[in-house]
Formats: structure tokens, sequence, C-alpha cells
């Protein structure tokens, strides 16, 4: 898979490498092998946290190490140096761990890349090493769930447009076509299932669930020895799997369904300016999330026209980046007219780092104009943008419709509900007032003070003491 144009492009990367300078990288990766979503509450099992830390080295070796012609220009080679890496993930625990391991592979322990500048010597003459031989703690930005901040990278979460758009899918012609086409299939795997998935009979199994069986075999295959299943079986539950995630996720004549590739397209894009607003100074930016939001950009950018293997779901630990770079060898940031950007995408650990051309212009790079230009147009660039296609109105959403939007747009409340505010106001002073009122009456006519107290039984009683007894 991925590999059509790949020997064009990387003889055309391979002739050209010293004429260029790298500046930043912005990387979106996959999370690596875990367990099945079908149980809930997957996480990364072993291999799947190799696998990420494996493409983390990978990404050092081409942008970071001195001895790669694509080494980001400055950037520093052994130590981490916060100003220059930004990495941010969802605040769940599989999208945490597959960020961290990756950054684990970007920049390992100091002992293990350079022993000399790992050990300090102290006045006393003793040296000290840092744990973990000299561990490198790279900061990730954790991104809370139902926050402004979270649709960046996980835009279809919590989107009602999106849930709406998907399941329509359900509905099309292609769906029940597929449905009825594959019912035998599914049902002969009723005796390999039947102990593993909840189900009772073998018209349980079908097209609709194609993804959630094909997640639950491919891991088995992997981790349950007493699990078999033939190649030709587990292919067909592949691009099964493929042609319904694709589908759920992206289709152009209903831009609802790819909402996710559309502000992941936006943060991408942020980050990059960043770089070029910085002039070079953020050079590396990691973001971590989930392969519904590769399947929705790969159609967002035109690369299902390119390759037919984008119609695929990426494998784990899959990773596209969006290089920034000039076309000559540079030993200061150029301005902005000398800035080019390069897709590459990277399916799984196997396979290479390759460039493709974007948004059907049949060049493997753009120019920074022309990129950003494409990438705004198709970009959800802000909350209240993604709030209002989404068709949200709950969480923070409330503050750009109904109510809320009109108290803050018109800086104050509709006179409906301030009447309301008003008359609540109105009787809790009054309330406060009459209180006041009835203990000055008790105190007068009992001469002593007004004292709650708390019997043995820890329940509240009232009672008053005579003047000057306490």
């Amino acid at each position: 898979m991925f590999t059509a144009a790949a020997g064009t492009v990387l003889s055309l990367l391979a002739g050209r490498a010293m004429a260029e300078t790298v500046h930043g990288v912005v990387v979106f990766t996959r999370h690596g092998d875990r367990t099945t979503k079908h149980y809930g509450a997957q996480t990364l099992t072993n291999l799947g946290t190799t696998q990420n830390f494996q493409i983390g080295g990978d990404y050092r070796a081409r942008y970071i190490e001195s001895s790669s012609p694509h080494q980001i220009l400055n950037i520093s080679e052994f130590n981490y140096v916060p100003s220059q890496i930004y990495a941010s993930a969802p605040n769940q625990g599989i999208l945490l761990n597959t960020a961290t391991a990756f950054l684990q592979g970007l920049y390992p322990p100091l002992a293990d890349l350079n022993p000399s500048i790992a050990t300090q010597t102290l006045n006393n003459g003793s040296e000290s090493t840092s744990p973990l031989n000299g561990y490198q703690y790279i900061t990730l930005q954790g991104i809370p769930p139902n926050s402004p901040d979270a649709i960046w990278i996980k835009g279809d979460d919590n989107c009602p447009a999106v849930t709406q758009a998907s399941q329509s899918f359900e509905s099309s012609p292609e769906f029940t076509t597929k449905l009825t086409s594959t019912r035998e299939f599914y049902q002969s795997l009723f005796p390999v299932l039947k102990s593993v998935y909840d189900i009772t009979s073998p018209e349980d199994l079908s097209y609709a669930s194609a993804y959630d069986i094909y997640d639950l075999i491919n891991v088995a295959r992997l981790h349950n020895s007493s699990f078999s299943i033939s190649p030709s079986q587990l292919f067909q539950l592949r691009t099964l799997a493929d042609s319904a995630e694709f589908a759920y996720n992206f289709n152009a004549s209903q831009p609802e369904r790819s909402i996710h590739a559309r502000t992941l397209s936006s943060a991408i894009l942020t980050q990059l300016n960043k770089t070029v607003a910085l002039e070079g100074a953020l050079k590396f930016s990691l973001l971590a999330g989930s392969y519904d939001a590769f399947l929705a950009f790969f159609g967002l950018a035109g690369l299902t026209e390119v390759s037919e293997s984008f119609y695929g779901l990426p494998d784990y630990a899959s990773t596209m980046a969006f290089e920034l770079y000039s076309p000559e060898t540079r030993t200061s940031f150029p301005e902005e007219k000398d800035l080019w950007v390069r897709f590459l995408f990277k399916n799984g650990t196997a396979g290479g780092l390759d460039s493709w051309p974007l948004f059907g212009t049949g060049r493997e790079s753009l120019s920074w104009g022309e990129f950003t230009r494409e990438m705004k147009g198709r970009a959800i660039g802000s909350a209240e943008e993604w709030c209002s296609a989404c068709g949200s109105s709950d969480g923070f959403c409330a503050t750009y419709t109904g109510v809320a939007a009109e108290m803050f747009t018109r800086g104050g409340m509709p006179n409906a509900i301030a009447g309301v505010v008003g008359a609540a106001v109105t009787l809790v002073v009054l309330g406060i007032v009459g209180l006041v009122a009835f203990l000055f009456v008790r105190r007068r006519r009992s001469g002593g003070s007004v004292v709650v107290m708390a019997d043995e039984k820890g329940s509240v009683r009232s009672g008053s003491t005579g003047a000057g007894k306490l």
C-alpha cells in the first residue's frame, strides 16, 4: 500500500535534499497497537508503545540528527529545548501515552545519545546523572474533553452534525448493497466469534458492524493464541472495514461528515503559522489523534484522487507530516515568499515517509502562500464556527447560541430573563430583611441572643442564652 508513486518521489527528494533547508514540521500521529475497542477502555499494548517509540525515532533520524540532510535548521540535536518543541493530545490515556512514547523516541535519555553531556560534575567533585539515564521530560499539553481546545484534534466528538451525517451513510444504496452482498460472509464467522463477541446467532453479524468485527479479530489474532482466521478472511474483513469507515468519515457532497478534518486542518496551519511568525523558533509540533481524522483528511485534501490506498484505514502508529522548507541551503529563516510546504505520509512502522501531492494540484510541494490559501479554504478556524457547523448549543457552544449569545453580543440580558432575575433578587432581599427583623424581635423579648447549637447526636437546634451567660 501507498507505494505507487513512492519511487519517483523518493528519487526526487534524494536528488535535491542537499539543496534544501527544513525550518519546521507538524506531525499528526495515530496510536500504536492497542486492546480492542469492542470492550471499551482500550489501552496501548507493549507492542503499541514500542511502535510509537520507533516512529518517534524515525522522525528523530530525519529531522533532528545532524547526519540527516533534512535536519531542521538550528534544532537542538541532543537536549530537549521547550521553545523548539510543541506536543498536544486529548486527555485520553491511549493518546497521551501515544504522544509520550513518540516523544521518548524523538528525544531519548541523554546517556543514550551523548554520555558526555548526561552527567554533571558538582563542586565537590562528585558526578550526578538524572534518573533513567538522563530521561528527558518533554512537555505534553493534555486537552480537556468538552473544551474549545478539544475540537482541533477531535472535532467529531460531541458534534451532532457529524453524527447525523455519518449515520446517513446507513441509508444509502451503497450501504444497502454491501449489507446484502456480504451477509453470507459475515454469518460464516459465527463459529469463530461466538465465544468472544456478544452475539447469539449468525444474523447478529453484518456489514453494519464492519469495523468493530475487524478490530476485534485483528486484535485477537495478535494477542490470543487460541484464535485462528485465514489470511483471506482477514483481508476481506479489512477491506470491508476500510470502505465503511471511509464512508462514515468523508463524502464530498456531505461536508458535515468531515468536520473533524476541517478543524485538524486549522490546527496544522496554526502550528506552521507559529513557526513562520517566530521565524523558525518553533521547530517541531506533534499532535496525537485517531484514524477517523486521517480518513477525513485524506478525502478533504484530495489524496484519494492520487492513490486508492488512501481509501483504506491507516495502520497503527501511522503519521502524516507537513514539512516547511526553503529550496536552497540557508543559515537563517527566509522571507515568506521563499517558503514551501511538503506533505508526507508514513503508513505504520514498516512504510517509508513518502511525499504526496495535495488538493489535486499534482505537485509534491506548494508555496507557503498557496498552501495557506488551500488549507484556509477547507478549515474551520474558530470554536464559534465549529459550534455553528455542528449545530451544537451545549457546553461552551452556549456562549455563541441562544440566550448566552444575546447576553454576550449585546452586552446585557434579554428583558424577559432580566425580569426573572430581578424578581428573584427582590425575593431574596426581602427574605433576608424579614429574617433580621425576626431575630431582632426575639432578642428584645428574651433579653438574650439567638444561638444555633448542635446536640450530641449532631443535629442542629436553636436556643437562647441569658444576657452575659455564654
